[in-house]
C-alpha cells in the first residue's frame, strides 16, 4: 500500500506533466532518495500549452495565435543503500525550459518571434540516516544551459547563446515514520551561474557581434510531505518557493537597443502549492488527485514569457506488479490573465484565458 500510494503522489507532485510558473519545469523534487532499497525510475511527460494574447491599439492590434509550443521532457534516477546509514541517489533532468513561437501573418507585433531555453541537470545526493528517523543529505548539481532568441519588431533582432556549464548545491533535512508513511521533508537548492557566449545581430546594431550574457538559474526551496491519514489512504504535498526576482537574460546588444531591457525577467518569486490525495483500491491499483495554484507577481511580463499565475488539478494512477511499478498521471493549468509591455506601449498585448495539458508516466523498478 505504501509503495503504490508513494508512486502515485510521487508523479503527481512532479512538474514534467505540467506547465509549471516561469521556466520552472520539474521542481527539482528529491523524493527518489526515500525509496526503499535499490531502486531506478524512468519518466516521460507531454505538454501541450495553449498561450495567446490580443494586442492593444497601441501596436496595431491583432491577435498572436499559440505562441507556446508543445514540449516533450525526460528524466531518470537511481537511488541505493550503501549500508543501514548511507544512502546516495542520481538524478537527471531538465529543470528549466522555455518553447517560443509566435505564429507569422497574425498581425500581431511581435508575430515571428522565437525563443528556445534548454537545460540538463544530473544531482548527486548523498543522505545520512540517524536512528531518530531523521536524515540529512546534500548534493552537487552539473547543469548545462543554452538560450537563444529572434525578435524581429526589435530592429530584427537575434541572438544565440552557446551551451554552457555551472555547478550548484542542494542540501535538506527529513523526517520519517514509516509506521503512518509519514515523511517531511525540506530541501534547499542554490542558484547555478553561467556565462553563456552570446551572438548577436540587428539592423540597428549590425553584426553578428560577440558578446557574453550571465544568466543565473534560481534558488530555491522545496517543502514536500504526506501521512497516512486513514487505511489505505494518503495526504501528500508541497511548497516550493523559487527565486525569479533574480532571473534575467539580458544580452548586451539587446539591451543597448531597448534602453535597458531584458529579454526575459520576472517582477517577483514564486510559491507553488500542491495538495493530494492518494487511495489505495487494492494490492495493485492506487489512485491519486491533486489541486496546485501560484498566485500571479502582477505587473507587466516581457514578450517572451506571457504567463503569471495558475491553477492545476491533477489525476494519478500506479500498477504494481512484483517488483515494478508504473504510474501515470494527466494534469489540466488554467493559466491567470497577463499584460505585455514593448517599449513604451503597456499594455501592448493581453493574455486571457490561456490553459495547458500535460501528460506523465514513470517506471520504476525495485533491484
Amino acid at each position: 500500500m505504501k509503495v503504490a500510494l508513494t508512486a502515485a503522489s510521487a508523479l503527481m507532485l512532479s512538474t514534467y506533466a505540467a506547465h509549471a510558473g516561469a521556466l520552472d519545469r520539474t521542481g527539482q523534487s528529491v523524493a527518489v532518495l526515500f525509496e526503499k532499497g535499490r531502486y531506478a525510475e524512468f519518466s516521460f511527460g507531454s505538454v501541450s500549452p495553449s498561450v495567446s494574447g490580443v494586442g492593444t491599439a497601441g501596436v496595431g492590434g491583432g491577435s498572436s495565435g499559440n505562441m507556446s509550443e508543445d514540449y516533450l521532457q525526460f528524466g531518470a534516477a537511481y537511488k541505493a543503500d550503501i549500508n543501514d546509514t548511507w544512502s546516495y541517489a542520481l538524478i537527471f533532468d531538465k529543470p528549466f525550459g522555455a518553447n517560443v513561437d509566435y505564429p507569422t501573418g497574425t498581425g500581431y507585433f511581435a508575430a515571428g518571434s522565437t525563443a528556445e531555453f534548454d537545460s540538463n541537470a544530473i544531482t548527486g545526493i548523498l543522505q545520512y540516516n540517524l536512528p531518530t528517523n531523521l536524515s540529512f543529505y546534500g548534493g552537487i548539481r552539473l547543469q548545462t544551459i543554452a538560450a537563444e532568441a529572434v525578435i524581429p519588431f526589435v530592429s530584427g533582432y537575434s541572438a544565440d547563446g552557446d551551451r554552457d556549464f555551472g555547478v550548484g548545491y542542494l542540501a535538506g533535512v527529513a523526517y520519517e515514520m514509516s509506521d503512518i508513511a509519514l515523511r517531511v521533508s525540506l530541501t534547499y537548492n542554490s542558484k547555478i551561474e553561467h556565462e553563456l557566449d552570446t551572438v548577436e545581430t540587428s539592423i540597428a546594431l549590425g553584426g553578428p557581434n560577440a558578446s557574453t550574457t550571465p544568466v543565473d538559474t534560481p534558488q530555491s526551496l522545496n517543502l514536500e510531505f504526506q501521512s497516512g491519514i486513514a487505511k489505505d489512504t494518503l495526504l501528500f504535498g508541497s511548497v516550493r518557493w523559487t527565486d525569479w526576482s533574480e532571473f534575467e537574460i539580458t544580452p548586451t546588444n539587446y539591451q543597448t537597443l531597448t534602453g535597458g531591457g531584458s529579454l526575459v525577467s520576472y517582477n517577483g518569486d514564486i510559491v507553488t502549492y500542491t495538495l493530494g490525495l492518494g487511495r489505495r483500491i487494492n494490492d495493485t491499483w492506487a489512485v491519486a488527485a491533486t489541486v496546485g495554484y501560484e498566485e500571479p507577481i502582477g505587473g507587466f511580463t516581457t514578450n517572451l514569457g506571457p504567463t503569471d499565475g495558475q491553477t492545476s488539478l491533477g489525476l494519478a494512477a500506479t500498477y504494481t506488479k512484483g517488483n515494478m511499478k508504473i504510474s501515470g498521471g494527466v494534469r489540466y493549468v488554467m493559466i491567470d490573465t497577463t499584460e505585455t509591455r514593448a517599449g513604451a506601449v503597456a499594455p501592448a498585448g493581453i493574455f486571457r484565458d490561456n490553459d495547458a495539458l500535460g501528460f506523465g508516466i514513470r517506471i520504476g523498478y525495485y533491484f
